[in-house]
């Protein structure tokens, strides 16, 4: 029996006989089957353990892109307002990464070269400067999670208050327009009060030169007309001596300033000083910075973040317009810095 079934599995192979049985059938696949498992690999597909793990890495992330994409559009189909908003948020969350890592980067240049911020190009300013208060934001979100089960409230407060708990990175286009004019009618409510308060120390000027000229500077600004440099300029000893030297500030006046330059009244006078003092000091080092690189150098939305950072509302102004106030500025601004030096 033994010598049939060899004689009937080499005429299977070879192929000189007619078709074995069904049991040899069976026995011939379990050989061949053994055969093509036990064959050794040739040197040529062998694939090295870390080559192997590279093609696992390479599909497990095409897997996800695929899984991902399929879950994007399940939520747009089916969750087509919660898909809007899941889609900022996720686009914030990558913006503020990336924001941080540059902001990581520009740090660890500073501190390899010795390099003060007064010293950075205009846009590493700006980025850390805007980054920080971002920062100030997340921080903020992040100790109102801190008890337990607090995160689900902070979703909450999240997406009923967005323009006081989050930043322009999670808004949507929409958001920031109508955001950025809340904030700018904030600014304006101040401005009253604060020409309320020039019109008040002209008495307390004793040349009667700048008592003129800022009885003058006064009713142009209560007239609506925007003042020219010269008339500011005739009036720089007023602002960097009595009566009106940050030094000389009361309390009112610096709270009615915080709130033209969007920084939180709620403070102590000597740290609300201290923040308007920084707060002026890093926009005039921001001028020095931009007068070296040159306003054409900007995009339009940099010249408008400029304009809007040092209180014009350039969110409805056309750019060119945008551009001739920015550069008015900068002239005035380096005209000041040169008469302290």
């Amino acid at each position: 029996m033994a010598v049939s079934r060899v004689c009937w599995a080499r005429a299977a192979l070879w192929g000189s006989a007619g078709p074995p049985g069904p049991y040899v059938a069976r026995r011939l696949q379990f050989v061949r089957s053994g055969l093509a498992w036990g064959t050794p690999r040739s040197s040529k597909l062998h694939l090295s353990p870390k080559a192997d793990v590279k093609s696992l890495i390479s599909y497990v992330v095409t897997k996800t892109k695929v899984i991902n994409g399929k879950y994007h559009r399940f939520l747009g189909r089916h969750f087509p307002r919660f898909y809007v908003l899941y889609t900022i948020f996720m686009k914030g969350l990558q913006m503020l990464w990336a924001d941080a890592k540059k902001a990581r980067r520009i740090k660890t240049n500073m501190w390899k070269h010795n390099i003060k911020f007064h010293q950075l190009s205009y846009r590493e300013m700006e980025h850390l400067r805007q980054f920080r208060r971002d920062v100030t934001k997340c921080l903020f979100l992040g100790i109102l999670s801190i008890p337990p089960f607090a995160n689900y409230l902070v979703f909450l407060l999240m997406y009923l208050f967005p323009r006081q708990l989050l930043i322009q990175h999670f808004w949507t286009p929409k958001q920031q327009i109508d955001f950025l004019d809340i904030y700018h009618a904030l600014r304006k409510q101040s401005h009253p009060e604060i020409l309320c308060y020039l019109e008040k120390v002209i008495p307390l000027i004793s040349d009667s030169g700048l008592r003129w000229h800022m009885t003058e500077l006064c009713t142009k600004m209560q007239r609506g007309t925007h003042p020219a440099i010269h008339d500011i300029l005739a009036l720089r000893e007023c602002f960097s001596n009595h009566p009106l030297g940050m030094n000389q500030l009361h309390a009112l006046q610096m709270k009615a300033l915080s709130r033209a330059m969007l920084l939180t009244p709620y403070l102590p006078p000597v740290l609300l000083r201290y923040r308007l003092k920084t707060h002026t000091t890093v926009i005039h080092q921001l001028d020095k910075a931009l007068a070296k690189l040159g306003i054409g150098q900007l995009t339009a939305q940099e010249v408008k973040s400029a304009c809007y950072l040092r209180g014009l509302n350039s969110t409805h102004i056309a750019e060119e317009r945008c551009r001739t106030w920015l550069g008015e500025w900068l002239q005035l601004s380096c005209i000041l810095k040169a008469i302290q030096l």
